[in-house]
């Protein structure tokens, strides 16, 4: 529901104990406007499971027919913790700004070669690299040139109705009532998202529960502190001219 509010103007005492009653009943009207948009949203439980348990790090996302113009996030967050990177997935709007902080006592080096973004930040700790815009939708996989165990994922998406499943596998979304297509992606689920076609109506949570044929789980591969110690150690070694 869309409104026009006209402003009133007064010159006399009159016209303006006129125009301060108008104020506040357009007041009213703006607020009673909001309340219906609050009241037009809908809601959508997903629960997500992979060989038989709960599946964390889903990404869900609500696509419309009629494409959005909400504005991403600003920035989003995912820092470099114990060689990994964390959040293992993210998922942001196309057209956010992602920073990348370091916060381990050793030194990263940040790329993707993914088709939707290509990037690389050079070897660096703390906080120096400079944020990276994501404002193509698509799966961006992560790495570090210095440690090859580590990979994360970017999953830029064209619509602002989205989250992750937490460990318990479970999201909840809130979009505008109507159609939509819901999609439910996973790192290991190898190749396209999961989609169907959804209904939301206000008032009435739909409640979703969708079983993916995932991978198994990757062993870990991370080196341990020795390791990296060691590393750190031999990049820091200047070669003989």
């Amino acid at each position: 529901m869309r409104g026009r509010i006209v402003q009133a103007r007064g010159t006399a005492t009159g016209d303006g104990r006129r125009s301060a009653g108008r104020r506040r009943g357009l007041l009213g009207v703006a607020l009673w406007a909001s309340s219906c948009l609050s009241a037009g949203a809908a809601e959508l439980d997903l629960s997500a499971t992979g060989a038989g348990a709960a599946l964390a790090d889903a990404v869900v996302s609500l696509h419309a027919a009629q494409a959005s113009t909400a504005a991403p996030a600003a920035r989003a967050i995912m820092d470099q913790r114990g060689s990994q990177f964390v959040p293992h997935v993210l998922p942001v709007q196309a057209g956010t700004s992602v920073v990348f902080p370091n916060s381990d006592q050793i030194r990263h080096q940040v790329y993707s070669f993914s088709a939707s973004k290509r990037f690389e930040l050079p070897l660096y700790a703390g906080t120096s690299a400079s944020p990276i815009r994501f404002d193509q939708p698509g799966i961006v996989v992560l790495g570090c040139n210095i440690h090859d165990w580590m990979m994360g994922y970017v999953v830029v998406l064209d619509t602002p109705y989205f989250g992750k499943t937490g460990d318990n596998g479970k999201a909840r979304l809130e979009a505008p009532a109507g159609k939509y297509r819901l999609r439910v992606w996973h790192p290991r689920l190898g190749g396209a998202p999961r989609e169907q076609d959804v209904v939301l109506v206000a008032g009435k949570p739909l409640a979703v529960a969708v079983a993916l044929d995932v991978s198994p789980e990757p062993p870990v591969r991370a080196g341990n502190d020795r390791l990296r110690a060691l590393q750190e150690k031999f990049r820091k070694i200047k070669p003989t001219p």
